[in-house]
């Protein structure tokens, strides 16, 4: 996709590309810092906004409300910003299973890797109610649409606890082997209860690991791997899951050893870690944390 200089090329080359898809398009009104214009598709229709910013061209999608036609556009365009060349509107298969996890930079806790599949119109009912990138969510927003995703979607939360991910690093060396490993367990998870053709995860280590983790039912899938995945609904719910269950794992742990463990690998981990092995002693401490993290040598 070109980069524009301003909105009202941006709308030409929208109207000729939305045309072809079988949208009617509206002329553009000018609003305030852009334009806005009509669209229709089987008697449906919708608003698309074109904001001039400081940082490009903005796409506002907000306007339309019709489940068929947000689809039909995610699934057909492809739009870049000016400035920074990132996918406003992706064009993701309609039929996906998306992964994500939850854990990898926390040095407390376990590795939980989620798969989420979405068809049809569950995508954009799933951005209806909010679902995002869990890193842009509340521990509370995390909570209520973990819920509603297990509701809506069939899905896989595959868990490493810490004395099985203490013993796969010693045996793997390598994090990413890790990850493609859950990534592939929760894509073949899957595939067990759904035909899907489809897979896509955050880009993490080379292609081929995933690739090579998934047994049989998953070596004919055709696997996307690329950075900001969540912008996916199916990789975004597969977040929330993945954060809502470590989350729970770690309130569990915190519980049973009467300490409260920090999240992430800030210089509070290196206390909360002193403190637990002065009370339960450093065999234990395989149980609670990811050994291979430089932190454990700072004990």
């Amino acid at each position: 996709m070109r980069r524009y200089d301003n909105a009202f090329e941006c709308y030409e080359d929208y109207k000729t590309l939305l045309e072809r898809l079988g949208f009617e398009v509206g002329e553009y009104k000018k609003i305030n810092c852009g334009l806005q214009f009509e669209i229709r598709l089987e008697q449906k229709k919708g608003i698309i906004r074109i904001y001039e910013g400081k940082k490009g061209i903005n796409i506002d999608l907000s306007q339309i409300r019709d489940a068929k036609i947000l689809h039909n556009i995610h699934k057909d365009l492809n739009v870049k910003c000016i400035q920074c060349g990132e996918n406003i509107i992706n064009d993701d298969p309609n039929d996906i299973i998306g992964t994500d996890e939850s854990g990898k930079g926390d040095y407390f806790g376990p590795l939980v890797i989620a798969g989420v599949y979405i068809n049809g119109d569950i995508g954009p009912k799933l951005k209806s109610i909010g679902v995002d990138d869990s890193k842009k969510l509340s521990a509370k927003q995390i909570e209520t649409l973990s819920a509603k995703i297990k509701k809506m979607c069939k899905y896989s939360v595959v868990t490493i606890g810490n004395e099985r991910y203490n013993e796969l690093y010693q045996k793997l060396g390598n994090l990413n082997r890790m990850l493609a490993w859950g990534h592939a367990r929760a894509i073949e998870n899957l595939l067990n209860i759904v035909d899907c053709k489809n897979a896509l995860s955050d880009k993490f280590g080379d292609s081929s690991l995933i690739e090579n983790a998934l047994m049989e039912k998953g070596k004919n899938i055709n696997l996307m791997q690329r950075p900001r995945a969540e912008d996916n609904a199916a990789v975004a719910a597969a977040s929330i899951l993945a954060r809502n269950e470590f989350v729970v794992r770690m309130d569990a742990l915190s519980a049973k050893y009467e300490i409260k463990f920090p999240k992430g690998a800030s210089s509070g981990i290196i206390e909360a870690a002193r403190e637990f092995t002065a009370k339960y002693g450093m065999d234990e401490l395989k149980h609670v944390a990811k050994l291979h993290f430089k932190t454990t040598g700072s004990i």
